[in-house]
Order: C-alpha cells, then structure tokens, then sequence
C-alpha cells in the first residue's frame, strides 16, 4: 500500500531548496539549510571533510549487516569568474555541463569571497541585433559571453573596487514557479526535486512512527555536478541507489509524471536485481514509472563504483523536462519517487 507523503511539506522544503544559490563548491547555505531541517525530524546530518551529509536512519533488525545508501545531491550548475574585462564586464567558466545558449540572458548573482553579493545578466559579447549584424549567427561559447553586471562600472578597476575578483562564485537565477496543477518549473530541479523526496521519506518516518529493518544512509552530495560527488562513500553500505531525476526527450519513455528507472547511463549498466526489484514494487504499488537508458549522463553511484567501492547500485528519480536549462517536472513525480523508495528499504533483503 502506497503510503501517504505529505505532498505539501515536500513542496515547500523544494521551493526553499530551489532558491537557495548552491553551484558545486559553494554549498554551505544550503548544507545548513539540510541541517535545520533534519533537526526538526530528529536526525543528525554528519557532514565529511568534502562538506557532504550523511543521515543515518538506524534499522530495527540488529543483525543485519546490510546497509542502504540513498544519495541525492544538493549542488547545481553555476560559474565561476574567470576574470574581469577592461570595460567592467565578467568573462566566466562554467561549472558544470551545460549549453552556453541555456544561460544566455538569465539573471545571476556574484557571491564574493568577502560575503556581499552582486546582480548581473548573462550575455553575449554581441548582444543586440540593432548594433551587430551577426548577433543572431554569434556563436554562443565561453570566449563569448560575459556578464553585466549592474552596478556604475565602465573599467576594470570599477569592478575590483566591489571587491569582485577571478574565483567568486556565480549562480542563477533558479525562476522557480511552482503551479496550483501540480507543475514545477525551475532551474536546478536536477537534482533538489530529489532532495526533497528524501526528506519526505523522513518527514514520513518520523510522523508514522516508523523505522525501516535495515539501516538506511542518506548521502547528500555537494560536487555531483563536475564527477566526484560520492566517489567516497561509507564503507559499511552495500547497496546504493543514486536518487536523480530522469531525462526526458527523443527515444526515451519517462514522463514528468513518472518515476524514471535508468537501466544503463554513460557508465555502464545498474545492477541487474536491484533495478529489477524496483520494476517489480512500482507495478505491484501502482506507481507511473518507466525504465530508460540515458546516454549522456552519469549518477553518485558512478561516481561511487569508480571510486572503488564495492557495491550493488542502482539509479531513480522524477522526470524532468529540458535537464541543465529550464527543467519542469510534476509534483506526482517527486511523490511517486519517495513512494518508490520507501517501498524498497521497507522491503525484505532481496539477497
């Protein structure tokens, strides 16, 4: 029987996580954030020395030595400054992989390393078709796009007497809407939508009174957008599933109503039972899932089996529309992934 998630909480914690700036590397608001929360549940989020969570959820069943892993991870795509131009605007690198043209004429905030925060525009360095013939035919990459920024600066030293330098962090604008019908469109619901599903999970727990048999570790990753998220992970799991959204487009079958289940990404095949498992409870509890293989794209439990751990692994999530631009998904998604999940660790050892 599906259980009963609380949708509105789910939602709320999401807006919360969607507005707040995390691009790889700079996630300490929203780590605190995670903390706060978790507290209000009961749990303890250990952080690692790379600055990701861990929240462990005891089992009941003492003798079990097996151990689930749950990841989720709550950095996104952004930039960095790379340097400052003579006339005051920002050359940028990316951080994290993402069409330039996805980010051209988005809002943006420049986070300095003294603590003050700037706004600017993405753009590029022909940005008017009024003043440049090419504008249209501009090839949209690093060496041309920049950022104004929008303060008075027409030179350099304008800008470093912001106190603006090479290394500041850049995040975008998230332009979260979240529909009375259920739609959310947002940037960077890759991979929040998750997060909030998890927490869900949680708020579930703690409001039924519930623990599952065996013990459960949610990993909140902080640098899964450039690879390396969980390429380390506590020694003691033995089953990992990666919780990230699902692509959606050309031959693939997932819809922003579904829980996607990837067979196979960029790294290679997902455990053969462990993906099983998970068909076999989204039919038996009713949930809209689809299984898929994503061709560019790879997960924490990648990142986790090159870093050498020895574990089963498998990976899930919401659908979501137009992944690294302006995504959409549905609220049933997130809903059904939590439900998806809790029906997994509250399962018998499938071993």
């Amino acid at each position: 029987m599906k259980p009963e998630l609380n949708r509105a909480y789910i939602i709320q914690l999401l807006e919360l996580l969607l507005r707040t700036p995390s691009p790889s590397g700079y996630c300490m608001q929203i780590m605190k954030i995670v903390q706060e929360e978790a507290a209000k549940l009961g749990y303890e989020v250990e952080l690692t020395p790379k600055g990701n969570g861990i929240i462990t959820i005891p089992g009941t069943h003492l003798e079990s030595t097996e151990v689930i892993g749950l990841s989720a991870h709550v950095d996104t795509l952004g930039a960095m400054v790379r340097s400052i131009k003579s006339n005051g605007t920002l050359r940028f690198t990316p951080i994290g992989g993402y069409a330039m043209q996805t980010v051209e004429s988005e809002y943006c905030l420049i986070h300095t390393r003294e603590g003050r925060t700037y706004e600017g525009t993405v753009l590029s360095t022909k940005p008017s078709v009024h003043v440049y013939a090419d504008a249209r035919d501009w090839k949209r990459e690093e060496a041309n796009m920049e950022i104004r920024l929008d303060e008075l600066v027409l030179t350099k030293e304008d800008v470093t007497k912001l106190g603006i330098a090479a290394g500041d962090f850049i995040s975008w604008d998230p332009r979260t809407r979240i529909l009375n019908n259920g739609w959310i469109k947002s940037r960077h619901l890759d991979d929040k939508a998750s997060v909030a599903a998890l927490f869900g999970m949680l708020e579930w727990w703690k409001r039924e009174g519930v623990k599952p048999e065996r013990t459960i570790k949610l990993l909140l990753s902080t640098y899964e957008e450039v690879g390396h998220g969980m390429s380390h992970i506590p020694p003691d799991i033995t089953e990992l599933i990666a919780v990230d959204m699902g692509t959606i487009g050309d031959d693939l079958a997932t819809t922003e109503h579904d829980v996607s289940i990837c067979a196979k990404d960029s790294s290679g095949p997902y455990d053969y039972r462990m993906t099983s498992k998970l068909i076999e409870l989204a039919k038996r509890e009713q949930i809209p899932f689809a299984v898929d293989i994503y061709p560019h794209y790879g997960s924490d439990a990648s990142a986790a089996l090159r870093g050498g751990s020895n574990i089963r692994a498998a990976l899930i999530g919401p659908g979501v529309h137009a992944s690294h631009s302006m995504e959409r998904t549905n609220t049933d998604a997130i809903v059904n992934t939590a439900a998806l999940l809790l029906a997994y660790v509250m399962e018998p050892s499938i071993w």
